[in-house]
């Protein structure tokens, strides 16, 4: 009994140093550039966060190199929990299989905190573009070889453009930015024709700047239902999907990996972050650390295999 007693005390007297944290803001960094879709995001997430956590969680855009540049920021951060990485399909799943010089390993170097959830993705198109499905584009780029320009800002518009380009055999101009945002005045005066991209330009679709023409789903988004999946339009083979998910450095502390984790899923569970997300389609859905962790290898060697279907060749 008394020992039983002890093991009681010990607990709780271990808990109160754990429940210190935080005790200053956590930065909570986003690879791409603000005003995009991953940014918005975020900012919500971290609004929940901080109301969880009561302090502050500050969201900083570390754009560049498919995500690399920021998601690595955050791989040689000290393992304190004051600095979280909002992670994505482009820099955990896509850069590593893009890229050879990654220098980070997308498992070995993060702590798994929790998904915020799948991102919906959209194939838009410049209104003075004819196309008005997706089969209607690839008949375009293939009757006009090398005079189509497509924009991607994350790596899902890469490999999924990458496999649309190798399956159809098509010769289209690849354009790249370094988010989603910066490609939109570009997008919006035809000097790029289509992009895949993100909930974030729901709000363009709605205000006809730009039409959407196919989504990258399994089943249609509440935000833009008229607008069917790939599957519908008859291309099931694009079977890239995009996620996005909280990760700290390795060697996160296990009572601080679990307090964030909590604070993310009660984020999620609060209206004023489900409205915000909703505005870009995203329906979100947080998860445990090993959830994530689980998760993160699938889509990892999923993205591996989509790039080497794509034919694209690691630069």
């Amino acid at each position: 009994m008394f020992r039983a007693l002890m093991v009681s005390f010990a607990v709780l007297f271990a808990w109160p140093a754990g429940a210190e944290y935080p005790d200053k803001p956590i930065h909570f960094i986003v690879p791409f550039a603000a005003g995009g879709g991953a940014d918005a995001l975020a900012r919500a997430v971290a609004s929940g966060m901080s109301v969880a956590l009561k302090q502050q969680v500050i969201v900083e855009s570390k754009p560049g190199g498919d995500a690399v540049i920021g998601t690595n920021y955050v791989a040689k951060a000290p393992p304190d929990g004051y600095t979280i990485l909002f992670g994505s399909n482009t820099g955990m799943s896509g850069a590593p299989a893009l890229h050879k010089g990654v220098p980070y390993d997308a498992v070995r170097d993060f702590t798994p905190i929790s998904m915020i959830g799948m991102f919906p993705y959209f194939l838009v198109v410049n209104n003075e573009f004819p196309a008005r499905t997706l089969r209607e584009l690839v008949n375009y780029a293939r009757a006009h070889p090398g005079q189509v320009n497509y924009a991607s800002g994350n790596a899902m518009g890469i490999v999924a453009t990458g496999l649309l380009v190798a399956n159809e055999k098509l010769d289209m101009t690849h354009v790249p930015y370094k988010g989603e945002a910066p490609a939109m005045p570009d997008l919006l005066t035809n000097r790029v024709q289509f992009i895949f991209t993100t909930g974030f330009i729901v709000p363009h679709v709605k205000e006809k700047r730009v039409r959407a023409i196919v989504a990258v789903l399994d089943e249609r988004n509440d935000a833009l239902p008229d607008v069917p999946t790939v599957a519908e339009a008859g291309f099931a083979n694009l079977t890239m999907r995009g996620w996005a998910a909280v990760f700290g450095p390795a060697g996160l502390p296990d009572a601080i990996t679990q307090k964030l984790s909590w604070a993310v899923n009660e984020a999620l569970k609060m209206q004023l972050v489900k409205d915000q997300l909703a505005v870009q389609g995203f329906p979100g859905k947080g998860s445990t650390s090993a959830e994530l962790g689980a998760f993160t290898k699938v889509q990892l060697e999923s993205w591996g295999r989509a790039v080497r279907a794509a034919g694209i060749q690691p630069d």
